[in-house]
């Protein structure tokens, strides 16, 4: 069962949804222009209850179906873009300097609209489908905020799904996994304190960028000398900022960067772990260190009945040879973890082809995978809520 004719004959008009989007990205929670968008189109295509608000500026739709029934599934897209300057070139660019859609979720908003109006046209289901528009993905935990706003009680959701689009997969293929499919995310700020002084003269000082080139280093052994390495951890350090000129030894550093790890014991080894280091490296040289520790998304993990079940929809539509079901899992993290700790359910990613990676300013969701992303939504609400 290839993508449905449906989506083929208004597969024009969503691309100009997502061009839209497109031109006019927003960050975090302040998406008023995309999720106003949103609203008025699922009103438009007579979605039975629609709700602004949840989480902030998230937007939530009901669609029931043609029978009753005690089903149901939420299906989510995100909505905000990235601070990144769009180098694209394309004809829709980003019309914000400073910000573009390079993660596509430009493109899952506006696939998840298609479904929602093939959805309620047709209503070939027994039981509810929900369709969640969520902001601030990109490091603001929109999903947990939407989570929290009580979304799942008060839609009575059961189970929830989420897809992504995922450069160098090929066109026309889905991938997933049971399990951890996408690594929690941790942030650690380090602020190294010496003495400083004159450069000429170091042994007067206690020099916190000595300190701090110690610190990296010892870091790197949290992965390469206390994880096993069967089990995935990542360390890196990723923003520095010290002194003011050549000739001064400055009173301190500030180091930034980020852990991601895909167990919860591991993620514990590795916070404990870099306490330590920091701690005990800024004292072997008389300096000292403060560290702020912020645990952010956790790991996300697919519920195995759930994801058996998208695998098999994905089947049918692009065939089991184009369908990986174990999936390595990707060190990138994902906020929809929040709504698989509040519900089962499964995230699935499907191919943009060879395209510049997630992320990038060379970036851009392929227009062609629309029809499809749109069949994979209306196919799990359809055996999901078989009538």
């Amino acid at each position: 069962m290839p993508a449905l004719n449906r989506f083929s004959e208004f597969h024009d008009e969503i691309t100009a949804w997502r061009h839209d989007f497109h031109r006019h990205p927003e960050l975090l929670y302040d998406v008023h222009r995309t999720a106003g968008i949103v609203a008025e189109k699922l009103k438009a295509f007579g979605v039975d209850e629609v709700v602004t608000g949840i989480g902030r500026t998230g937007v939530v739709g009901v669609i029931r179906g043609a029978k009753p029934g005690p089903g149901v599934i939420g299906l989510r897209a995100d909505m905000d873009a990235l601070p990144i300057t769009e180098a694209t070139g394309a004809a829709h660019a980003s019309e914000t300097p400073g910000k573009m859609h390079a993660c596509g979720h430009d493109g899952h908003t506006a696939m998840l609209l298609g479904a929602a109006r093939y959805l309620a046209e047709t209503r070939n289901f027994a039981g509810t489908a929900v369709v969640i528009f969520q902001p601030a993905e990109e490091g603001g935990a929109g999903g947990k905020a939407m989570v929290d706003d009580g979304m799942m009680d008060r839609f009575g959701i059961r189970e929830v799904y989420g897809m992504h689009n995922m450069p160098g997969i090929p066109v026309g293929t889905f991938a997933t996994r049971a399990g951890a499919l996408l690594a929690s995310t941790d942030e650690f700020r380090i602020v190294v304190r010496g003495r400083g002084g004159h450069a000429a003269r170091p042994h007067d000082t206690i020099d916190p960028v000595v300190v701090t080139a110690a610190l990296i280093q010892a870091l790197q052994t949290v992965v390469s000398r206390n994880a096993d390495p069967l089990e995935s951890a990542v360390v890196s350090v990723t923003m520095l900022n010290a002194g003011t000129a050549t000739n001064v030894i400055p009173d301190f550093v500030k180091i930034e960067g980020t852990a991601r790890t895909l167990l919860p014991a591991m993620r514990d080894l590795v916070e404990e772990r870099i306490r330590a280091i920091v701690q005990n490296v800024a004292a072997a040289f008389g300096a000292t260190a403060d560290l702020a520790y912020r645990r952010k998304y956790p790991v996300t993990v697919n519920h195995r009945a759930e994801t058996e079940k998208t695998i098999r929809v994905a089947s049918r539509i692009v065939g089991a040879d184009r369908v990986d079901p174990a999936t390595p899992p990707v060190m990138g993290a994902e906020d929809f973890s929040y709504m698989l700790e509040a519900r089962p359910g499964s995230f699935i990613f499907i191919g943009n082809g060879d395209t510049a990676g997630l992320h990038n300013p060379g970036y851009d969701f392929n227009d062609a995978i629309i029809p499809l992303g749109c069949t994979y939504w209306v196919k799990l609400v359809e055996e999901t809520l078989a009538a």
